[in-house]
């Protein structure tokens, strides 16, 4: 903001509000492992992957390293792995004809019951940004399925490694986090973010006279 001329008294640090959204669901998801016994997971006991993005399901040879990458993890370290599999990404597994062994296939899940899953997890693989985010938040070790990411404060914390769609590197990405203590800081705030927003509106606007 400084470097687009914002001067500084007019900028705010109250967080993210995406830290706020996830706690305050995760309280309205209650207990939830309900959803653990329906699927007969173990918390700590399961990988949770999620590819959807279109550069990585619509490419053959992306989606094909993928997978494979995923049954040497299940080979490799024995866990579960359990993929809620979007519409699309089904649709060009059965197009590329895509029959990934190792890797437990299950409907989508709705949201409450999907971070559930995740905050129980032992790794997240994922394509997803908000993955990203989420996972770093619930400190659950991740692996990025891509090149890139628009979520670098997850790379410069640990939370989060880029690993691409190369079979080998998934599994040695995945070992790296496996291994990683999950004590990494949370860049993203503290929850309270929507209430710091409040109190700056307020201060900043209310009539002191009223």
């Amino acid at each position: 903001l400084l470097g687009e001329g914002i001067p500084g008294d007019k900028i705010y640090v109250t967080g993210n509000t995406v830290v706020d959204a996830l706690y305050q669901n995760l309280k309205l998801a209650g207990d939830g492992r309900d959803v653990l016994k329906r699927l007969g997971l173990d918390e700590q006991g399961f990988f949770l992957v999620t590819v959807h993005r279109q550069e990585n399901v619509d490419d053959r040879g992306r989606f094909s390293g993928i997978l494979c990458g995923l049954e040497l993890l299940n080979e490799r370290f024995g866990f579960p792995i359990v993929y809620p599999v979007h519409p699309r990404a089904e649709k060009m597994m059965k197009q590329f004809g895509l029959k990934p062994r190792g890797v437990r296939l299950i409907e989508p899940l709705d949201y409450l019951s999907f971070i559930v899953l995740e905050s129980c997890a032992r790794l997240v693989l994922t394509d997803s940004g908000g993955v990203q985010e989420e996972t770093c938040i619930l400190r659950v070790p991740c692996v990025t399925l891509r090149y890139s990411t628009e979520r670098p404060e997850t790379l410069e914390v640990g939370s989060n490694v880029l690993a691409g769609t190369e079979p080998k590197s998934i599994v040695e990405k995945a070992e790296i986090m496996l291994n990683r203590k999950r004590d990494w800081p949370n860049p993203f705030g503290d929850g309270k973010a929507g209430r710091r927003i409040v109190e700056v509106l307020i201060n900043k606007f209310e009539d002191k006279d009223s």
